[in-house]
């Protein structure tokens, strides 16, 4: 087994080589003055079982074609298998036509890694689970829950605690981590008049008192996670809210809106690699999935389960 990676994430990458005590490969991933960019793999991979680690965020198809060229250059090299480890799934939020004469992007960039030579895929909560059928590759979708979970019950108590779905679509991904701290689940029902504005409408359950835990895969501008923590403590009487979200997208002024709101932390996972904006906001937490990641590959490679990794 071999692990390489791109330029999106070395953090991650070194946090994952450590849990394995395996270095990452030698390969070169650089661009020319056109910024076309040129990929050189620097050690022998002939028959080897590679995993390429990439996260597809921002500059997000730069990222992209950094790991399609990386598998291509794996696969021209006669590795035995190739593997794209992709903690963060761009495009993820196109997985369907949502009008007329639009794109389903989600498809269409999980049949460019399957043709450009990856034999499996591992990634960490895609948007909506059907993503995974996009792929004619074996696919696995790890959960960050269990270390979410971990995490909750090491810093608050449990018997005021209640998980909170931002919106209705959310309510599985909630149930899941209210199921496993054995809490209570709520829902903030809102209408989104257009992209990027939601408007917060009604609480639906009891979070009165209650240090209120918003859950979702997903962070990007950060506004409906500040409206629904104000709806949360003004409407619902809240003491507290927090939210765990996986993959913190936050783009803009997403930063300077969740320094500014009433969120007592945001804790996100490392699977986008953090901005010095991120690491500079006082009320923003960064969890590694470092451990997970590296386990999934792991087992992967020893071609063990990994579903148990959830039970």
């Amino acid at each position: 087994m071999k692990l390489f990676a791109g330029n999106s994430n070395r953090v991650l990458a070194d946090a994952v080589s450590n849990y394995l005590n395996t270095p990452v490969g030698k390969a070169v991933v650089r661009r020319f003055a056109d910024q076309e960019i040129f990929v050189e793999i620097q050690e022998n991979v002939r028959g080897e079982d590679v995993f390429i680690l990439q996260s597809t965020a921002y500059p997000t198809n730069d990222n992209l074609m950094e790991l399609l060229i990386m598998i291509d250059a794996f696969r021209r090299s006669s590795a035995r298998r190739i593997t794209a480890v992709i903690p963060y799934f761009g495009y993820a939020r196109q997985d369907r036509r949502t009008s007329g004469r639009t794109p389903i992007s989600a498809k269409l960039v999980a049949n460019l890694i399957t043709e450009a030579g990856a034999n499996r895929v591992l990634t960490l909560d895609l948007h909506a689970g059907q993503i995974q059928g996009f792929f004619d590759i074996p696919t696995d979708n790890l959960y960050a829950v269990p270390t979410l979970a971990r995490d909750v019950a090491r810093n608050y108590d449990l018997s005021n605690v209640v998980v909170v779905s931002p919106d209705v679509g959310g309510v599985v991904r909630a149930r899941s981590l209210a199921k496993r701290l054995d809490v209570t689940l709520a829902i903030v029902d809102k209408r989104r008049e257009r992209a990027g504005e939601s408007e917060v409408m009604n609480i639906i359950g009891d979070v009165a008192g209650k240090d209120c835990l918003l859950i979702d895969d997903i962070v990007d501008s950060g506004g409906t996670l500040c409206n629904a923590a104000e709806a949360l403590l003004v409407r619902g009487g809240a003491t507290s809210v927090t939210a765990y979200i996986t993959h913190g997208v936050l783009s803009g002024a997403a930063c300077d809106r969740i320094g500014a709101s009433r969120l007592k932390e945001l804790v996100i996972t490392d699977s986008i690699q953090p901005t010095p904006a991120v690491m500079n906001t006082r009320n923003i937490r960064v969890l590694s999935v470092g451990e997970l990641i590296g386990e999934a590959i792991r087992r992967t490679a020893d071609e063990e389960s990994i579903s148990t990794l959830f039970d």
